[in-house]
């Protein structure tokens, strides 16, 4: 068919319009309607858009290894989400990194700037953060990372990704919390979604790239999204956005350490 032919010309393009299409469109017409109507969104409108989006890039990370990979991508792709025997350290890192560094900003915020900082305790968080972790890296580390990276090299592939992993969560987030965020919702998006993920991403991309491990993307990406759901404050949107500044700059730092470190290696 000639749209196959198509796909397999620009699987890259393909797999980002299948990721962005299903998780956008089951978004919009879910909550698209009430959010016209000036409705408020249920809980349940906000589950099924979670599942929608974690449909996007899982469904289309396995349909485009499929089509460009046949059934040795798949068995290939398999592999690397059961690849769990690494080294403790790098288990260690995709596992505590990632709650490590957001735990010691709410202490170090709740205690220098006020008490509304402090870490509150949502259990459900955990498996929010199981699901994204799981689903989503079966696209984007299982699927689009190694081709970015064969195409713009590991740190340009890795912002590159980030970037675009990013802005994939603004039709959701728009239809659930710009009503609530309001001005501020915007420079929040811009803060939490793209400069604290896109450094998020550089270090999930650090780890796998140390250890062909998807399994290790999946764990980091879940310990991530975990500890902010688990433990992250109820906060106005003026200290919710003070708060993911804070966090972005110190995961910039950290993703600063790491490069430098690997270009020290080089020399």
């Amino acid at each position: 068919m000639k749209i196959l032919v198509i796909v397999r010309r620009y699987p890259l393009l393909s797999y980002f319009i299948l990721a962005y299409g299903i998780a956008w469109g089951g978004c919009l017409v879910t909550a698209g309607p009430k959010f016209l109507r000036g409705e408020p969104l249920a809980f349940a409108d906000g589950a099924v858009m979670f599942l929608a989006m974690l449909a996007g890039p899982s469904l289309a990370g396995v349909g485009m290894t499929w089509i460009t990979d046949g059934g040795k991508g798949l068995r290939q792709l398999l592999l690397k989400m059961s690849r769990w025997r690494v080294n403790l350290h790098w288990f260690s890192m995709a596992a505590l990194l990632p709650p490590s560094l957001f735990i010691t900003v709410l202490l170090m915020m709740s205690a220098l700037v006020s008490p509304v900082f402090t870490p509150r305790f949502l259990p459900q968080g955990i498996a929010i953060g199981l699901l994204a972790g799981f689903f989503e890296e079966i696209g984007w580390t299982g699927f689009a990372f190694p081709r970015l990276r064969e195409r713009f090299g590991l740190l340009a592939g890795a912002v590159l990704l980030g970037l675009l992993h990013s802005f994939w969560h603004i039709v959701a987030d728009y239809l659930f919390s710009s009503a609530e965020y309001g001005a501020y919702w915007l420079p929040h998006f811009l803060i939490w979604m793209v400069a604290s993920m896109t450094a998020m991403r550089v270090l999930i991309v650090w780890v796998y790239s140390n250890t062909r491990s998807v399994f290790l993307a999946q764990l980091m990406h879940a310990s991530s999204t975990a500890v902010l759901a688990v433990i992250g404050p109820a906060l106005s949107p003026v200290n919710d956005t003070l708060l993911y500044a804070v966090y972005a700059g110190v995961l910039w730092l950290v993703v600063g350490v790491v490069v430098m470190g690997r270009d020290s290696r080089k020399a």
